[in-house]
């Protein structure tokens, strides 16, 4: 029977849906192509009809889970709009999010993996992390530039690095304390941050009026 080209379209969209989870659950390497396909009730005969290869799969697949890892991190900072660094924490460092294997986040799941893969799906793990960087310098609060910066970048490490962790133990409560103690570390960084933003703002509003001092000054004379 013939697939009309929306039909196919749809299996090819349900193809990459579940290739990002079953490779968070997996690893890329983890499960094959007639296994996934059969998950995503295919033949393993479509899939070269669809996909140009596994690493192709694996490519659009990475963009997918870490497109739904953003918007997960954006509807967080957005359910409290006067604290969203805290939101995002509390959604990503939690116990929840930690059994998440599936459907939590890629970076985690996948990171040593992507180091392993070609060049496509390093593209779509960089594209992601920067994304997941410019969130979180907009909720530390240093705006675009500080995006590629250290207060950003520390934060993603230390809650990326701390979910890893926690999955790789069994003791529960070694677990709950890498993720406490790296919502705590991150609470810093944003708080460190904050105060230096604020000793810069007061500096340049001292030299500012120092400034116009002067200007009086020298009209007055």
């Amino acid at each position: 029977m013939r697939v009309s080209r929306i039909q196919a379209e749809e299996n090819r969209q349900r193809v990459i849906d579940v290739a990002s989870r079953l490779f968070r659950e997996h690893g890329f390497d983890g499960i094959g192509l007639k296994e996934l396909m059969k998950r995503a009730g295919l033949t393993q005969g479509a899939f070269y009809k669809q996909f140009e290869s596994k690493a192709d799969l694996a490519a659009q697949a990475s963009t997918r889970a870490l497109e739904n890892g953003y918007r997960r991190w954006s509807d967080a900072a957005a359910s409290n709009p006067e604290d969203p660094l805290g939101a995002v924490i509390a959604f990503y460092l939690s116990a929840d999010h930690r059994a998440e294997r599936m459907n939590g986040c890629p970076i985690a799941a996948l990171g040593s993996d992507a180091a392993r893969q070609d060049a496509d799906v390093k593209a779509s793990f960089e594209a992601g992390i920067r994304q997941d960087l410019a969130m979180l310098g907009s909720c530390i609060g240093g705006g675009a530039g500080e995006a590629a910066g250290g207060s950003a970048m520390a934060a993603l490490s230390t809650m990326v690095g701390a979910v890893i962790l926690s999955r790789a133990v069994n003791d529960a409560d070694l677990a709950q304390r890498f993720l406490d103690t790296a919502a705590d570390q991150v609470r810093a960084v944003a708080a460190a941050k904050g105060s230096a933003a604020r000793r810069s703002s007061g500096g340049k509003r001292r030299r500012k009026s120092r400034q116009k001092a002067s200007t009086r000054r020298r009209v007055g004379d």
